[in-house]
């Protein structure tokens, strides 16, 4: 694993945590942004050829994209 993807992962997992825990707390709008971020994350992993979908769990993915609609 190249030290771009490794940074990428411990990223998109902070985002996928921080989501998760502003939804708990009911915090719409910091929802909103850390969805906007892992979005963003995952969308640069595309780039590289990375399938960055799949470190993030589906219910969580489903989140963010419902957030950030």
């Amino acid at each position: 694993m190249s030290e771009f993807e490794a940074v990428l992962r411990a990223e998109i997992a902070h985002a996928a945590r921080e989501l998760e825990r502003a939804q708990r707390a009911g915090l719409d709008h910091e929802a909103h942004l850390h969805s906007a971020r892992l979005l963003d994350l995952l969308d640069r992993a595309t780039g590289p050829g990375m399938e960055a979908s799949a470190w993030v769990r589906s219910d969580v993915l489903a989140a963010a994209r419902e957030n950030y609609a």
